[in-house]
């Protein structure tokens, strides 16, 4: 759920993590700092930190050169900067200039599992299959599914290895039309990703362009456990690109040009409840 952070009173903040997956730095400024539990932590506007939740790990990241750890605060809804044990931020203060920058093969690790996530759902879905529960954590991931009606396939181990064949198929099949992967908001500030017009979702996590960017996407035989049909499987990311942007939004020289993805146009100045 997307909402207004302006009567928090405190800045508000851009989820710029969400506004573009492959954004590797951006300059902005800090509208909050603190402590908490003897634990410092920072605010900045925009945004470039996916915190822990929708089943995605939290990025690696950097502020001012110092190893960070973003947390959802869910009195505020801002993402903060935290710090890992042992390690320390800058001192900081309202307003000030900052530089704040991600491990860009660990978000794009993370986009890869993640879209991949949601093409198993949505092949899942094909079977006639309801998701009960998901998890992209690498080495992890897996959605799992309930069946309205019985489905006999999946009584012995032939049809079980079967089903997970056609599963398979139509992957692949997504995965070789290169279908492109966007995100919109609803009029009621939900961001919904979509699969082309395979599939769509709420969602607050980050995502491929298109299903061409996803590589050893790999899904073993489906298992059948209390009612439940797990589906685990693996992905990896193509090699890619990144763009790095000011506070202003103004996109700086880079390596090599960046082709932004169409992506959910909220108001400027949000915060994201996953």
């Amino acid at each position: 759920m997307v909402h207004s952070t302006e009567a928090l009173g405190v800045g508000a903040q851009v989820s710029a993590y969400l506004n573009d997956t492959y954004l590797e730095q951006v300059d902005t400024r800090v509208i909050a700092v603190g402590e908490k539990d003897g634990t410092p932590w920072a605010a900045v506007e925009h945004c470039l930190f996916h915190p822990q939740g929708g089943g995605q790990p939290a990025d690696r990241g950097w502020l001012e050169g110092a190893e960070i750890i973003p947390v959802r605060d869910r009195e505020s809804g801002l993402v903060v900067a935290t710090v890992p044990e042992g390690g320390g931020l800058p001192p900081l203060a309202e307003g000030q200039k900052v530089r704040a920058r991600i491990d860009l093969r660990v978000r794009t690790a993370h986009a890869a599992l993640h879209t991949a996530g949601h093409l198993v759902e949505a092949v899942g879905r094909m079977q006639g299959w309801e998701m009960v529960a998901s998890n992209h954590f690498p080495g992890q991931a897996r959605i799992e599914f309930q069946a309205p009606r019985t489905d006999t396939r999946l009584a012995d181990p032939e049809g079980r290895e079967e089903v997970t064949a056609v599963l398979r198929a139509a992957v692949a099949a997504a995965v070789a039309d290169d279908l492109p992967v966007f995100a919109r908001c609803l009029a009621d500030g939900r961001r919904v990703v979509h699969l082309d017009e395979l599939h769509s979702a709420p969602c607050g996590g980050t995502h491929v362009r298109s299903f061409g960017d996803l590589a050893e996407l790999a899904l073993p035989t489906l298992k059948v456990k209390k009612g439940r049909i797990r589906v685990s499987y693996s992905a990896t990311h193509v090699p890619h690109t990144a763009t790095q942007v000011s506070c202003t939004g103004t996109h700086l020289p880079y390596a090599a040009p960046h082709v932004p993805h169409p992506t959910c146009q909220a108001p400027n100045r949000v915060g994201v409840t996953e």
